[in-house]
């Protein structure tokens, strides 16, 4: 379907601030094609792509992308190489036209177990984005929600030393500082695709209130359409946030 089509279905003044999206079906997708789980992986960034054009025009404010998990070292080590070289040819090969599209790309994730080295790369490449101020693209690798509070509890503690008044003062709210997502919203709407009903470790404080929109389409055939249909089920909800039905 011409994702167009459904656009007059949505109410743009009530779209989600932040959309998190568990890009998963990668493998299943290709292993149909009889072709190797790589061949899926590329496939799925060009679903990445599709999602990004739709956030600008949209005007979205931040999608996150669960591009890699801390659980992911555990494949195959030729998947796991693959997965680290097509983060770093997606930037080289998006990043102009990201930067002209104003939108500003985070790398988010623990830094443990990558080499410093390419950590350093994929940082400077996405650098030339960082003072746009349109959509915000998080990419989560080497991501994981456990590991995220962790870090984030470490950094309080370490900042504590000389500040007992933070841990004494300590609210959710402040705490959500010393996370990957600092600064931002919590994410109003998660996508799932590929028909899995669990969280895999994304987002796992932010997500508190957020939807949950789980799909039967693998990652690699969700396209514009798909998403629009997404943020029209978000829309067709009402979010108490422990409250009760409004009268």
């Amino acid at each position: 379907m011409n994702y167009k089509k459904l656009i007059p279905r949505l109410d743009l003044e009530r779209l989600p601030a932040h959309v998190g999206i568990i890009m998963d079906g990668n493998g299943r997708w290709a292993a149909r094609k009889r072709r190797p789980r790589m061949y899926g992986h590329r496939a799925g960034a060009r679903s990445v792509r599709q999602m990004v054009e739709l956030g600008v025009e949209l005007k979205l404010g931040y999608i996150t992308f669960y591009a890699f998990s801390t659980e992911n070292w555990g494949r195959p080590e030729e998947e796991v190489q693959g997965l680290l070289k097509l983060l770093k040819e997606f930037l080289a090969k998006e990043i102009a036209e990201l930067n002209r599209q104003n939108i500003r790309v985070n790398i988010i994730g623990s830094e443990s177990r990558l080499d410093p080295a390419y950590l350093a790369e994929i940082r400077e490449m996405a650098s030339p984005t960082f003072g746009n101020t349109g959509l915000t693209v998080n990419m989560a690798f080497n991501y994981g929600g456990r590991l995220e509070i962790v870090e984030g509890i470490q950094k309080l503690f370490a900042e504590s030393r000389d500040k007992p008044e933070l841990i004494e003062k300590l609210s959710p709210q402040a705490f959500s500082n010393y996370l990957y997502t600092a600064g931002q919203p919590d994410p109003d709407l998660i996508i799932r695709t590929s028909g899995e009903s669990r969280i895999s470790n994304f987002l796992l404080w932010q997500m508190a209130y957020a939807e949950i929109y789980i799909t039967q389409t693998l990652w690699p055939d969700f396209d514009k359409a798909a998403f629009i249909e997404a943020l029209i089920d978000f829309q067709s909800r009402e979010r108490r946030y422990g409250g009760v039905e409004s009268q």
